[in-house]
């Protein structure tokens, strides 16, 4: 054998030992690879990859390349949250979570396990789940020989920095390795309650400026929300850096949209879908959500600064650079859903630097990144302020953009009622006739409204772009039954028990008011959130408890209540509170047996609107499809530099309808796009479990491959030893659909 080729079998062999001895190495032995770093892919939250290897002319050929298995979801029992976590991959490591909120480092190449961090190790930390969509990294390359390298995420009111590469708490960050995202958010002084115990936790994960940690965070939508400000956090000590108050306080830019003191008794209008960051001009640009209560906002008139807001903040000092209200005195939970992204389009002849926000009503907003200037008009158009509820002020013009034009249906007629068959549209026609439709800015009514845009339009798997200035949206298009209460009944002074008011104030914004009953539960096919009202006829006290306490599914964690709180509501529920006579006097304190449903005029802390919803409900055929027309999802590529569509498809399909010969239908769907220089778009998200590559010239499908549970989130793509991966968490549970919990890649033979 001559020396070359003892030389290309030295090679070879030595090759497989690195490969062999993978998880005793460090990731410097990778060969050189093409990550995924940052949630959205990239600082611009585009979630475009410059990847080629995988394209339109040999997707059909990806193939099953490894599994990860969380170990989650498995025991019915132990069940956590679906995986809506797009994982990063740095260094040619892939950093995701679990169900049930563990985070884990694996190799990128082969899904074997390098660590795993357990917050719940400690029998003494409550497991407390909620949805994780993603963490953050972060690496000082000048200090320890560039050996500090973090994971940043969070679990409850819980921020975690996470050596990156050992799995272990790194204890110098904040208290033993945690801060308290409580801080920050005010004291009993300034804002005349205390903060310690109410709910906060961060769904979707901030970015990184320099040695800052720019978060937001998820509330309550109810009467116990804390505010929802945007903060920063040094990543080496865990200090708090620097807050703006989305709810300005007195003297503050945006005071006066508001009622006076309303910061003392309102919440929310936070930014719980994610941000994105422009290192060069040294912003960060976060879309906001609606105030508490939902639905209801007598004691908050004005515009309401700086909720539903696109807000441009200098990263370094928090201050506001611009912002730009979607939604005035929102009234229908319009939050913005999903991260901004940076886009470059040209614009009148001149290449512009613009951010661009989708939202829940199927609007496409786009602004000049550094004046927040929208590059096609956006007027602001007179909309229906009466009959509204009384005490309400809705805000008589909302501003619509002239393009692009709406990705999702906007009013609801006739002509779009379901033709599924005969007798599903005779249900939805008696609906249809017998409640309030029409304009989707109609002020939430007692009689009950049919609306599209509460759950999307857009939702939280965001938007992918291209570096032509193509935008690529998923829709949904579903209908929503909203039905407004008044709480206080026959008067003023109508007494409730304690748990009765503690549903009303914390569980009614999803799952209806105490008093829904048969009535209500009839009234809708479908629930998007389930009935509770005959709940004790499936759970027992201890299951219910435990629920409270963990979460579960989409229910996040009320572990912050107290246990004689959560005792109250499992009471209520489990029907053996009797409704007390109401008390000769009027009292707020929750802590008591008795409570009166509250004046709303100097009503304190937490606070309870005289009116509540009927809870996040979708209405369906009594068949339980949607009860319109189809499509009822669908995928979009937009043309930013004109403003004109290219295309849109259905995405997904029900399987039943498919075997009947029904066309392409597409679903309601969770999860987003990815985009990638092969021509490809990859996204799963759809109720047929399934994860698809289309080709992103015509919006056709090209390859589709059935998952081992639903895809309800972003997937990834990244290079690893020189092959190119896609992957997928597959946590499922969404649309009562079966649990999952493992990671999928694909990649070519």
């Amino acid at each position: 054998m001559n020396f070359a080729l003892k030389f290309f079998f030295g090679i070879l062999v030595l090759g497989g030992f690195l490969s062999a001895n993978w998880s005793n190495s460090t990731v410097n032995s990778q060969l050189p690879s093409d990550d995924w770093p940052t949630y959205g892919g990239n600082n611009a939250g585009n979630r475009y990859s410059p990847l080629t290897q995988i394209n339109t002319q040999n997707v059909k050929n990806l193939q099953l390349a490894w599994t990860y298995e969380t170990g989650d979801n498995k025991d019915p029992n132990q069940r956590g949250m679906d995986i809506q976590c797009q994982p990063i991959v740095v260094n040619g490591v892939l950093y995701g979570t679990s169900p049930r909120m563990k985070l884990f480092a694996a190799d990128a190449a082969t899904g074997k396990q390098i660590w795993q961090f357990d917050p719940f190790a400690n029998p003494e930390k409550r497991p407390r789940f909620h949805p994780l969509r993603g963490v953050v990294y972060w690496e000082d390359g000048a200090r320890d020989g560039g050996q500090d390298k973090r994971i940043l995420y969070t679990v409850g009111s819980s921020l975690y920095a996470i050596n990156a590469t050992t799995g272990k708490s790194i204890e110098s960050f904040g208290q033993n390795g945690e801060v308290d995202l409580h801080e920050g958010l005010g004291d009993k002084e300034t804002l005349g309650h205390d903060v310690a115990n109410l709910s906060i936790r961060v769904t979707t994960p901030g970015v990184i400026y320099k040695d800052l940690l720019i978060t937001g965070s998820a509330v309550n939508e109810g009467g116990d929300a804390p505010p929802g400000y945007i903060r920063a956090f040094n990543v080496r000590t865990g200090k708090l850096a620097w807050v703006f108050h989305t709810i300005p306080l007195p003297g503050e830019f945006g005071y006066e949209t508001w009622a006076k003191d309303s910061y003392k008794k309102l919440g929310g209008a936070n930014c719980w879908a994610g941000m994105v960051i422009d290192e060069k001009r040294g912003v960060v640009y976060a879309g906001t959500g609606s105030p508490s209560v939902d639905f209801y906002g007598g004691d908050r008139p004005g515009q309401n600064l700086f909720a539903n807001c696109v807000i441009a903040i200098n990263a370094e000092t928090g201050k506001r650079v611009w912002h730009f209200q979607t939604v005035h005195h929102d009234l229908w939970d319009r939050d913005l859903p999903c991260p901004p992204t940076l886009i470059t389009v040209k614009h009148n002849g001149k290449m512009v630097d613009a951010v661009a926000q989708a939202t829940k009503d199927g609007y496409i907003f786009v602004f000049d990144r550094d004046t927040g200037k929208p590059l096609f008009p956006v007027n602001e158009v007179p909309v229906p302020t009466s009959p509204a509820l009384p005490g309400e002020k809705p805000w008589p013009t909302q501003p619509v953009p002239t393009k692009p034009a709406p990705f999702v249906r906007q009013e609801l007629t006739e002509a779009e009622i379901t033709t599924r068959t005969p007798e599903a549209h005779a249900y939805v026609l008696d609906r249809y006739k017998n409640s309030r439709h029409g304009s989707k800015y109609m002020p939430p009514s007692e009689e009950g409204t049919l609306f599209y845009g509460f759950g999307g339009g857009a939702e939280w798997g965001g938007s992918a772009a291209d570096p032509d200035g193509i935008m690529y949206q998923n829709g949904n298009t579903m209908l929503w039954w909203l039905k407004m209460r008044d709480v206080r009944a026959q008067g003023k002074n109508v007494a409730m028990t304690r748990g009765t008011y503690l549903f009303n104030t914390n569980c009614s914004v999803c799952h209806g008011l105490s008093g829904k009953g048969s009535n209500e539960a009839k009234a809708s096919a479908a629930q998007a959130y389930p009935d509770l009202s005959e709940v004790d006829k499936r759970l027992n006290r201890e299951q219910i408890s435990t629920i409270l306490s963990t979460g579960r599914g989409r229910m996040p964690s009320f572990g912050h209540l107290s246990k004689e709180d959560r005792d109250a509501i499992i009471n209520f529920l489990l029907k053996l509170d009797v409704k007390p006579a109401a008390p000769a006097v009027a009292s707020t304190d929750i802590h008591s047996s008795v409570v009166t449903a509250p004046v709303t005029e100097g009503a304190d802390f937490p606070y309870m609107p005289p009116y509540l919803n009927n809870g996040n409900t979708q209405f369906r055929d009594q068949d339980n499809y949607p009860a319109i027309k189809p499509p009822w999802g669908n995928l979009s590529a937009i043309n930013l530099n004109t403003g004109e569509y290219l295309w849109q498809v259905p995405l997904g399909e029900y399987p039943d309808l498919a075997k009947q010969g029904v066309p392409k239908t597409g679903t309601e769907n969770h999860g987003g796009p990815i985009v990638t220089a092969g021509g490809l778009i990859f996204i799963a998200a759809t109720y047929d479990e399934k994860l698809f590559a289309y080709d992103r010239k015509t919006g056709k499908v090209v390859w589709e491959s059935k998952l081992p549970a639903g895809g309800f989130a972003t997937p990834i793509t990244y290079m690893a030893n020189g092959r190119q991966y896609v992957v997928i968490a597959a946590g499922g549970t969404r649309y009562g659909l079966k649990p999952g919990g493992s990671y999928v890649a694909f990649a070519l033979p």
